[in-house]
């Protein structure tokens, strides 16, 4: 016997239709490449992302057809999202910051039809145009502009293209398990893999990351994610805003420190999201203005993670709560979140300090669990101590990659992570390192994430990264690749001696070397593959 209840499918689409009907007057705020302000509100949006959708129905794309965009958070590049995924097309977000050759593989990969682009990146598109082979359509999300047109001819604008077009359209019924968007892995190791999601897990993974217990959004809410669009859909927050209707500020190409503390102080940001490595860059920019972001009440700390020294700032300095988070593009990407329970209200300061260190526990929706081996299927104990591969699986989590019929699950249909972690019984979730940056000394393992936590702590370092270097006995000994901050005249000498109360002589790294920059990926990790690259063999050569 069936419910007798209505059946509506889950899409993207009502989620615009929400936010322009019942949070119209809403504001959402957008720097643009110019560095220029345009205030616009969710019912503006909602009008032009039916403009949009006329206008790309008008170019003759069919149903499922993948459209790129490259381009920086911003008022256009969120209306066209709706357009895009609400008219039945997906809508394929690329990491402008990928080296040349990555891009053109993955646009080729996705057989996009039509690319969206911010005029920041007309000699990119320039670039890669001829090695383009399916790219019907260039579109800038702009007003028209001479020398764009002269760079690319057969260049439209999108500000052209709204205006010719009505703001009413009918949104397409469509299968809630219909294609809505496509990210691509950071491919740090052969091409990038693309994860197709549907407006299904979309809309599951919007009402995740809203709940108390994870992100805690709301129509209250003044919310700068900082993290990019083209960077898991900017962790999925722009549908999410759409759906509790809350304001929006849109950082465009502005993720400096000055520009960061500029936006939260003048639009009263109450919560930002963004990779450690913007955070390190917020701090330092507030601290040297003399700003308290006194608005900011948390921020969401993801992609890497957080160091003690930093939440700990956050806390003490800015009375700003942050919340530990974890996922990856094959989670879209919500994992976990670290949000205490009742039970943990009485604790210490020091013991709620050190839970909120953990990546915090999965919301409904997931279920996260520990194997004794990669792609494994024995479960193991979840006490907190005992570490193992961790593997996920739920609502929003991949279950093959983008042109690829083989399962990308285990036998028994979840996803191995690629990540070393432990879980207790609350399911507050601990991640040692990636399978790939542990350390293996003399048959022991050595988290490179602890070291670099513990580096981070002191006073005179800017950044930190802890690899894996051959050593002629031991295998491998951790060595600590670190950048100084300014004015520093920190030496080896001191550092070493900064680890000697924090962690087993043994595990101690071997040697430090200082360097001017660090590697980062474009999604602001540090890449230790061309680190140890570098430097894997110095100990070696010592």
């Amino acid at each position: 016997m069936l419910g007798n209840m209505m059946f509506q499918p889950l899409l993207i689409s009502s989620m615009i239709e929400h936010a322009g009907r019942y949070h119209a007057d809403t504001q959402v705020i957008s720097k643009n490449t110019d560095t220029n302000m345009t205030i616009t509100n969710w019912g503006e949006v909602h009008q032009n992302s039916k403009r949009f959708a006329n206008a790309l129905s008008a170019l003759g794309l069919a149903h499922a057809d993948r459209v790129a965009t490259i381009a920086w958070n911003n008022h256009r590049h969120l209306e066209s999202w709706y357009a895009i995924s609400g008219s039945g097309l997906v809508c394929h977000t690329i990491n402008p910051r990928l080296f040349p050759e990555q891009l053109v593989f993955i646009i080729n990969d996705a057989s996009d039809r039509v690319v969206l682009f911010d005029k920041t990146f007309t000699p990119l598109i320039k670039a890669v145009k001829p090695l383009l082979t399916k790219v019907e359509h260039f579109i800038c999300l702009d007003a028209a502009d001479d020398a764009i047109r002269e760079a690319i001819p057969e260049v439209k604008f999108y500000d052209d293209l709204i205006a010719e077009q009505p703001a009413t359209f009918d949104w397409p019924l469509l299968n809630e398990n219909a294609a809505s968007s496509l990210c691509y892995t950071s491919g740090t190791t052969g091409h990038p893999k693309g994860v197709l999601y549907s407006h299904r897990s979309t809309v599951l993974h919007s009402y995740g990351i809203i709940m108390p217990d994870s992100l805690n959004l709301s129509a209250r809410e003044i919310m700068l994610p900082v993290v990019p669009m083209f960077h898991v859909n900017a962790w999925g927050t722009p549908y999410a805003a759409a759906m509790v209707g809350c304001t929006l500020v849109l950082p465009g190409p502005g993720l400096d420190g000055a520009s960061l503390v500029s936006l939260i102080d003048t639009y009263k940001v109450s919560v930002a999201l963004g990779v450690p490595t913007i955070w390190q860059g917020l701090i330092a920019a507030a601290m040297q203005s003399g700003s308290t972001l006194e608005s900011l009440k948390r921020n969401v700390v993801g992609g890497s993670a957080c160091p003690p020294s930093m939440l700990k700032t956050f806390k003490e300095q800015f009375n700003c709560e942050t919340i530990h988070a974890w996922g990856m593009t094959e989670t879209s990407p919500l994992g976990s979140a670290n949000q205490i329970k009742a039970k943990h209200l009485g604790l210490s300061e020091e013991e709620r300090f050190n839970l909120r260190l953990s990546q915090g526990r999965p919301p409904f929706g997931v279920d996260l669990r520990l194997t004794d081996a990669e792609n494994g299927t024995h479960e193991i104990a979840r006490d907190g101590v005992t570490t193992g591969n961790l593997q996920i699986k739920g609502s929003w989590i991949l279950n093959n990659y983008f042109g690829k019929e083989e399962s990308a699950l285990t036998a028994d249909g979840w996803f191995d992570t690629g990540d070393i972690a432990t879980l207790d019984a609350d399911g507050f979730l601990k991640i040692s390192d990636r399978s790939k940056d542990l350390i293996k000394s003399g048959g022991e393992w050595i988290s490179s994430v602890d070291l670099e936590n513990m580096a981070m702590g002191h006073p005179e370092i800017a950044m930190a990264a802890v690899i894996a270097a051959e050593h002629p006995k031991w295998d491998e000994r951790p060595i600590l690749i670190a950048i100084k901050k300014p004015e520093s005249q920190l030496t080896e000498e001191e550092v070493l001696e900064f680890y000697a109360d924090k962690v087993a002589k043994w595990q101690i790294p071997d040697k430090v070397i200082f360097v001017d920059a660090i590697p980062l990926s474009g999604t602001g990790k540090m890449l230790k593959k061309d680190l140890r690259e570098q430097f894997g063999r110095v100990l070696l050569e010592s």
